[in-house]
């Protein structure tokens, strides 16, 4: 019989986050598929939680899938995990869970914290509709393309961006979206979590004098 491929989120920041059947569910399975060994290894030391780990991410995922697709043929259970928040989500997770599912492997999702949920949540706009886009085009052009495509589609967009970038991306939703208010979530569920709704151009004023530092979750209304 094959084993099982476990579907683990992991907090997005603050550790109490985590679910008791996530905590269950790694200190169970065999093995441990993770983003970053380092930061996963830390996750699991603070639960007391000795799993062995094995990396699986953006530049190994071809040589590290049929690894793991192996140890669950040979009736191993599994946790693929990310960094932070929910496998599959802006990251290479979907792969090995498609490949998985192909070769007949259970396939159990283990619910939990999302930055995109969360943000929304906070954000006081309407999210009975809206679309996740991840990180916007790193070329100027192509992210403005992009950001007047999501304009067209007239409801809330959540976007992820980097620290490096979120300056140039709010300049280019300030150019599509005009003066619209947006809610910006920096360090979101951490010690100097912001969540402030303003226009581009004061998020821009605001994030220049105070120093851009951590990760961000944009959310435009429609």
């Amino acid at each position: 019989m094959t084993g099982t491929l476990f579907v683990v989120a992991t907090p997005i920041g603050n550790l109490e986050d985590v679910t008791l059947r996530a905590l269950r569910v790694l200190r169970e399975v065999d093995l441990v598929a993770c983003e970053d060994t380092r930061r996963t290894r830390a996750l699991l030391s603070h639960f007391d939680i000795h799993t062995p780990t094995l990396s699986y991410y953006e530049h190994n995922k071809l040589a590290r899938g049929p690894q793991i697709l192996r140890a669950l043929a040979d009736g191993k259970s599994v946790a693929l995990v990310t960094d932070a928040g929910t496998p599959g989500i802006s990251d290479p997770g979907f792969m090995l869970v498609r490949d998985a599912r192909a070769a007949g492997v259970p396939v159990v999702p283990v619910a939990g914290p999302s930055a995109v949920a969360a943000a929304l949540s906070a954000a006081g706009v309407p999210a009975d509709r809206f679309v996740f886009d991840g990180f916007p085009p790193v070329k100027p052009g192509r992210r403005r393309n992009r950001l007047a495509a999501l304009r067209e589609l007239e409801t809330t967009v959540v976007l992820y961006e980097s620290p490096h970038r979120i300056l140039a991306t709010l300049e280019a939703i300030g150019e599509v979206f005009g003066e619209r208010e947006i809610v910006v979530a920096r360090e979101l569920t951490k010690q100097f979590e912001e969540i402030v709704r303003a226009t581009p151009a004061a998020h821009r004023e605001r994030l220049t004098a105070a120093g851009v530092r951590g990760e961000f979750t944009v959310v435009i209304p429609g």
